[in-house]
């Protein structure tokens, strides 16, 4: 492969020599939503133990489109910059059914953010890039080769069973966080499964190493010339690679069609040529599935451990991530006696709410790109037939509806529909110049008061922020307001807003939050 494995150090857990205190919280899976969890409670000064049964990060480049909300995520991680740096920005795409394009479209046409619309970077990169940092970081205990191989739960702790190259030992915590990915073998102890729709047919990823000249956008084809009667797909990566999907139908043979002398000639068609290198390749079929709970007492789940989703539109990677968004500074504030437990019940029922969009999503992206005989292919067939002459039948093309943050739903929250939509509450703050910097890294990490317009009243528990106006501020959160105050979570979720209102009204709506009510 292009990207060089260096195993990470293995050292001798103290549970196998002597029994450790029971933890606050123990993170299963050292994956991007394991790790990126660790470092937001770090954040919040929360310690946390990672266990992961590997000591590389993952093979094969996996999830590479990270949407405008993980960047942000990751930029309040610190990692938002390398991530830039490395990573092959874009923001259009394009789609052709045979030989025409029948949509083309662009993700970010204004300016007034500081994350682009889609960033494109190897899994093991973020991997690399989270590991290295919660390695430095005081208060995680990263412990590699530490396989999970016994779960058993009570009323307020977990109780793990867990061996090592040493011998095998005991763990307990108060909080058991299983981010360990579509297979999670913490579910499977406790005898949870996915309910959802399993898909049949299967598809061809690979890697590619090759110098191109193709522009960094998404390119979708539906029935092309070179891979007839299916579909393909092509995206840039960093360090000259290219993902390719391509669409076999579902009778293909997994172990056939992944060998050299099947997966070349494929992609030589695509390619137009025979100078690159294969990187990487896999055959998958996939599902759109979820856990009915999130939350099973002293045990949560987060990332494909909860849900799966089909990986067109970009929904895994970008929903887990979105998960340790709503999770992380909850349950910091119930580890630190903030708030009870049952804050954790609004993590579980917000994150059922964006995992079920996803799945729609998902879903009908899926039903789109492999139709059942009958009415789906019909409707297929027509809507390309029409895309390359109407433009109405264009926006029904669906090769995936790229991943967005949830606007979560907050029924009695606070609000001025004097003010505009894209600050609604439950929808994440928008973005904004601010003299040399950016309105988000102002916020996020404890819930604060946003004054614009205004400056922000006293309030005991929050701090004040005052934005500064300009035309994007105006737009995405004034509207034609004098002014506004928005309440913002520590996720940086709009939790209530108000043209005016007095410091009780607010205290109320942020007693609201800690109760798990917004």
């Amino acid at each position: 492969m292009a990207y060089s494995h260096r195993p990470f150090a293995y050292r001798t857990p103290p549970g196998v020599t002597a029994p450790e205190p029971r933890h606050a919280v123990v993170i299963v899976g050292a994956g991007p939503v394991g790790l990126a969890l660790a470092l937001e409670l770090a954040g919040q000064g929360v310690p946390s133990v990672v266990l992961d049964d590997n000591d590389v990060v993952s093979v094969g480049s996996r999830a590479i489109c990270w949407s405008k909300r993980s960047l942000e995520i990751l930029d309040r991680l610190g990692l938002g910059a390398a991530c830039l740096a490395k990573g092959v920005t874009w923001t259009v795409g394009r789609t052709f059914h045979r030989e025409a394009e029948v949509w083309r479209f662009d993700l970010q046409p204004e300016a007034g953010d500081k994350m682009p619309a889609f960033v494109n970077l190897q899994q093991y990169y973020v991997e690399e890039y989270l590991a290295e940092r919660a390695l430095a970081e005081a208060r995680i205990d990263l412990r590699f080769r530490n396989r999970v191989v016994a779960v058993g739960t009570q009323a307020d702790h977990v109780r793990l069973g867990v061996e090592t190259p040493d011998g095998p030992y005991a763990l307990e915590a108060r909080w058991l966080v299983a981010c360990d990915g579509a297979r999670s073998s913490v579910r499977g102890m406790l005898g949870l499964d996915f309910a959802g729709e399993l898909f049949e047919d299967r598809f061809l990823i690979a890697d590619i190493e090759m110098k191109a000249a193709f522009p960094a956008e998404r390119r979708f084809w539906f029935e092309p010339p070179f891979h007839p009667g299916q579909s393909a797909l092509l995206h840039k990566q960093p360090d000259d690679l290219w993902r390719i999907d391509l669409q076999l139908g579902r009778d293909a043979d997994p172990e056939a069609e992944r060998r050299p002398e099947r997966v070349i000639p494929r992609i030589e068609r695509l390619v137009g040529h025979s100078d690159f290198r294969l990187d990487w390749v896999s055959v998958y079929s996939f599902q759109c599935r979820r856990l009915a709970r999130f939350v099973h007492g002293p045990v949560i789940f987060a990332g494909d451990a909860a849900h799966v989703v089909s990986p067109f539109g970009a929904r895994g990677g970008n929903g887990g991530l979105q998960d340790v968004d709503a999770l992380g500074w909850r349950l910091a504030a119930v580890v630190q006696g903030r708030a009870g437990a049952g804050l954790l019940d609004a993590y579980d029922r917000e994150r059922q709410v964006a995992a079920d969009e996803n799945i729609l999503h998902a879903t009908r992206a899926t039903r789109f790109m492999t139709p059942a005989p009958g009415a789906e292919r019909r409707f297929r067939d027509a809507v390309l037939a029409l895309a390359a002459q109407a433009p109405f039948a264009r926006g029904l093309v669906n090769s995936g509806r790229l991943s967005t943050p949830c606007v979560y739903p907050l029924p009695g929250a606070p609000d001025d529909a004097r003010l505009p939509a894209a600050s609604r509450p439950g929808a994440v703050a928008p973005d904004a110049p601010q003299g040399a910097g950016w309105l988000l890294e102002r916020l996020g990490g404890d819930m604060v008061l946003l004054g614009v317009g205004c400056a922000p009243p006293a309030v005991p528990g929050l701090r004040g922020v005052a934005a500064e106006i300009n035309d994007v501020v105006r737009a995405r959160y004034l509207g034609a307001a004098p002014r506004a105050l928005l309440l913002l979570r520590p996720d940086q979720v709009v939790a209530a807003r108000w043209v005016a209102a007095a410091p009780g009204d607010v205290a109320a709506a942020a007693a609201a939050v800690w109760e798990g009510r917004a």
